[in-house]
């Protein structure tokens, strides 16, 4: 190889990245990795609770970045910029596909396996998690008795029972749908927000026009972004109650929860649901 060629090819090879800095590294700062790996511990000696806990602290960021998404939704909603919130609901569709992916490491624990270190979860429930607890407020499913568990952390309790009292997600879309000139009940658009979400055959009739009309109209595809986000959301429960159901069978969850019978009533709901019954009218 001549020298031009040699010196060539030393001048494409990449540099040495920057190594030495002062204190932490500029991505430690940033992403506090350091934090993030050392809030693992353990409670009983089975190597099999480690997945367990690191699944449900990534099941537990994932609930914060969606409930962002849907709230950057509402707020957007609001204020008329519809683009804006179909973006953060088509972002939270792909977020939920990586939450829902996270019962993979969980699917196909055995009886036995689970019982190795259910003990060490005590009185510990994923129903006591307040970021899905604040996911659930968002898609209009509420209760102020879903508040009881938190009293004992106040900056989580004074979240909890502001996000109760704040339109949900679904509430933010039938106002805008009644300031675009469609028929969304007073009933509807007055009712009290900390209340659970009933249908209405009324907003079934707007959803249905809507979809009658042109399918590429902005409010359509808000509706459509809006139906993979409850697609998802099902497919989330359902995904809950087939891992406690090979887990654990019927028994009594943890935390007193009633496990596989509450998970069962939870899977038979649907999201949005007017978005789903006015299909079969169109």
């Amino acid at each position: 190889m001549s020298q031009k060629a040699q010196n060539s090819d030393e001048a494409q090879e990449p540099e040495t990245p920057h190594l030495d800095f002062h204190g932490t590294t500029p991505y430690e700062d940033y992403v506090q990795a350091d934090v993030l790996t050392h809030l693992q511990h353990t409670r009983s000696d089975d190597p099999g609770e480690m997945v367990f806990l690191v699944t449900t602290q990534v099941m537990e960021l994932w609930f914060t970045v969606i409930v962002h998404e849907w709230e950057t939704a509402a707020h957007a909603l609001r204020e008329e910029r519809v683009p804006v919130a179909v973006a953060a609901l088509k972002r939270s569709v792909r977020e939920l596909d990586a939450l829902n992916a996270s019962w993979r490491p969980l699917a196909q624990l055995t009886p036995a396996q689970f019982n190795s270190y259910r003990s060490a979860l005590g009185e510990g429930s994923g129903f006591q998690s307040a970021m899905y607890r604040r996911m659930e407020f968002l898609l209009g499913d509420k209760s102020a008795s879903m508040l009881v568990p938190h009293r004992g952390a106040p900056r989580v309790h004074a979240e909890l029972e502001k996000a109760l009292h704040e339109p949900s997600l679904y509430d933010e879309v039938l106002r805008l749908l009644a300031r675009r000139g469609h028929a969304v009940p007073d009933a509807v658009l007055r009712r009290d927000v900390s209340q659970r979400y009933e249908p209405s055959p009324e907003v079934e009739a707007v959803w249905t026009a809507l979809y009658a009309g042109d399918e590429n109209d902005e409010l359509a595809r808000l509706g459509e972004a809006l139906t993979d986000v409850a697609e998802l959301v099902w497919r989330w429960r359902n995904d809950h109650l087939v891992a406690t159901r090979r887990a654990m069978g019927a028994k009594a969850g943890t935390g007193g929860s009633a496990g596989v019978a509450w998970l069962e009533k939870r899977a038979q709901k649907n999201v949005f649901p007017e978005l789903w019954t006015a299909r079969s009218h169109v």
